[in-house]
């Protein structure tokens, strides 16, 4: 049987350990701050694979987003819901989820994308698209190289899968979306930066 939480389950107590004390300016966290602060005031994010979430989803709160998330390990979903009471989370694969059936202003996808195979990327980027609004955006995580790329996750040992960076925008573009920009962090993490076109717009 599939392990819908790509072996983070199975390493949740390592995984934490190394999170607990996850400060404001740990990797990621600039990054996604500025990021956050491209939105409307009180915009509606959704923060997929989130984890113990600190301290990515922090952030987002800490912007004064209305904040949702989604994660498949039941114990990292114990956790963030210790650090981070009164946000809506469900515990549920992205693969399979309703996504709380609604529609977002962002979506954030920080170190998940390359957990999934190949085809699981390409369906998630295309429901990504079907739940932002027009002018949403996402922001997510990946190598960026031209080529493909296969690595073992340092957390699980399991293989993680990059598309490359051509495949990721043609993705992209092919369901509305238009990469605005790329850049790394201080942790070498490469981000996809794109927003949904307002199709109704461009035609007119």
């Amino acid at each position: 049987m599939t392990d819908p939480s790509n072996g983070y389950e199975a390493v949740a107590a390592e995984f934490l350990a190394g999170r607990s004390r996850a400060p404001s300016s740990a990797v990621g966290a600039r990054a996604v701050r500025d990021w956050a602060r491209t939105l409307p005031s009180g915009a509606t994010v959704i923060d997929l694979g989130c984890g113990s979430r600190l301290p990515i989803t922090r952030v987002l709160v800490g912007e004064g987003l209305k904040v949702y998330a989604i994660d498949a390990a039941k114990s990292l979903v114990a956790a963030f819901r210790h650090n981070l009471p009164g946000i809506p989370i469900a515990c549920e694969s992205v693969e399979g989820s309703p996504f709380f059936d609604r529609m977002f202003d962002g979506v954030v996808a920080w170190g998940l994308v390359f957990l999934l195979l190949p085809e699981a990327q390409r369906r998630l980027i295309k429901r990504i698209a079907d739940i932002l609004v027009p002018g949403g955006r996402l922001l997510f995580t990946s190598c960026a190289g031209v080529e493909s790329l296969v690595w073992n996750d340092a957390m699980t040992g399991l293989e993680s899968r990059s598309l490359g960076g051509v495949e990721y925008r043609t993705l992209l573009s092919a369901v509305g979306l238009t990469v605005t920009s790329e850049y790394e962090d201080e942790g070498q993490n490469h981000y996809f930066d794109a927003f949904k076109e307002d199709t109704a717009t461009r035609r007119q």
